[in-house]
């Protein structure tokens, strides 16, 4: 395969560390206690299975950007393998898993906010009354949408160093809660448990779906030829937060777990406000990011990206409008659909499973085929065997989050 030249200056090999930690730690951090307590002690290998895997299709993406100097992005993969086709699928089930998590996020500031502030209402005179969760996912929407309006946002914000440390402290706060706050590791839990394994393993997939970030990481790097030994790097320090934060906090509540391990918490615990203000930290900071690349994709189809200057204007408001609208229809989704772990789950499972999965290797068959035109068999029979495993997670899995969001209506 043709090798693209690295760049002669770009990120740090520390600092692309701290950039894929970043990439791959989110918002599953707080439901993966719940999933093991669905899926029991056994299904820790389902989640040790499912990190290797993500770990070699993120060398595959490698190895496709590789390919052709004109390979850049998740998308530019897609139409390297399949055509305009191929980019408009990796397109749609990036940016739908992109709005799916800015939903998750919604609804994660709604129940932890009403968990610091049990009883809350919002009332405007002679107009409405609206109660507290769903009055603070009204807020949170209120205050974040001004940050969606800045079009210079970019996705290099996700690698900040603060969502690392926002990982590290809350990891912190719930295990000094469980050590010196009395609740203690005291839960033996199940070994497994058949009927929740689908959603823990939806859940699991959701955790490691950092893809869509993983060639911007590449491609900017100084040393392209470390992205190999920094991804493994990453792929250990994140396992291993989530396997720890996990195993704790199942021992803390077992099979009495939330769907998110904050619920759980002491309400007036000082380890416990750290750990709720830190999980309301980042989302504030992140949400916005997540918006900014759907928002850029529709502005481009709108033709607003290459508005000359007497219709700058007319593109700011339009830009505007266009984020205003995003930050709307998520809320509005978030209050329809306020379950946290299906809601998860459906992301894991059908969009997070695709795109850690499915199109990797498929993508990577098709572009192997077409340069270098022969595959070794253990390298062919490996991308078929995780596509075919790709599809039972998608289809259990989805069917599984589907049927729970139905039935909590």
């Amino acid at each position: 395969m043709e090798t693209n030249t690295p760049p002669k200056s770009g990120t740090s090999f520390l600092k692309t560390c701290f950039n894929g930690v970043n990439a791959l730690s989110g918002v599953g951090i707080l439901s993966i206690p719940y999933a093991l307590s669905q899926g029991g002690w056994l299904s820790l290998i389902i989640f040790i299975t499912l990190a290797a895997i993500c770990f070699y299709t993120g060398i595959l993406l490698q190895r496709c950007i590789d390919s052709s100097s004109l390979v850049r992005t998740y998308p530019d993969i897609g139409e390297m393998a399949f055509g305009r086709k191929g980019r408009i699928i990796v397109a749609t089930f990036m940016y739908l898993e992109l709005y799916l998590v800015a939903i998750d996020f919604l609804i994660l500031e709604g129940d932890n906010l009403e968990k610091l502030f049990p009883g809350a209402s919002f009332h405007v005179p002679g107009l409405i009354r609206v109660g507290g969760r769903q009055g603070f996912v009204l807020l949170f929407s209120l205050l974040v949408l001004p940050t969606t309006w800045f079009r210079s946002l970019s996705l290099l914000a996700y690698v900040s160093l603060g969502g690392v440390l926002a990982s590290a402290i809350l990891i912190a706060s719930v295990l000094w809660v469980g050590a010196a706050d009395g609740v203690g590791f005291h839960e033996r839990g199940v070994a497994v448990d058949w009927a929740g394994v689908p959603t823990a393993m939806s859940l699991y997939a959701f955790c490691f779906s950092g893809h869509a970030v993983f060639p911007m990481i590449y491609t900017g790097m100084r040393d392209r030829r470390m992205f190999p030994t920094v991804l493994l790097i990453c792929f250990i320090i994140c396992t291993l937060a989530y396997g720890v934060m996990g195993v704790i906090g199942y021992l803390m509540y077992g099979g009495s777990l939330r769907s998110q391990v904050t619920l759980n918490l002491p309400a007036r615990s000082l380890s416990s406000s750290v750990a709720i203000y830190t999980t309301l930290i980042n989302p504030f900071t992140k949400f916005a990011l997540l918006v900014t690349p759907i928002a850029e994709a529709i502005e481009g189809v709108l033709g607003l990206a290459d508005a000359g200057k007497p219709a700058q204007y007319r593109a700011a408001a339009v830009s505007v409008s266009v984020r205003t609208a995003l930050v709307v229809s998520t809320t509005v989704v978030a209050l329809a659909v306020p379950f946290f772990a299906y809601v998860v789950a459906l992301t894991g499972s059908f969009l997070s499973a695709t795109a850690t999965m499915l199109l990797p290797c498929a993508c990577y068959l098709r572009i192997s085929s077409r340069v270098s035109g022969k595959l070794g068999l253990m390298e062919t029979a490996a991308c078929v065997g995780i596509i075919v495993l790709g599809l039972a997670v998608i289809a259990v899995g989805t069917y599984t989050s589907l049927k729970q969001i139905v039935q909590s209506f």
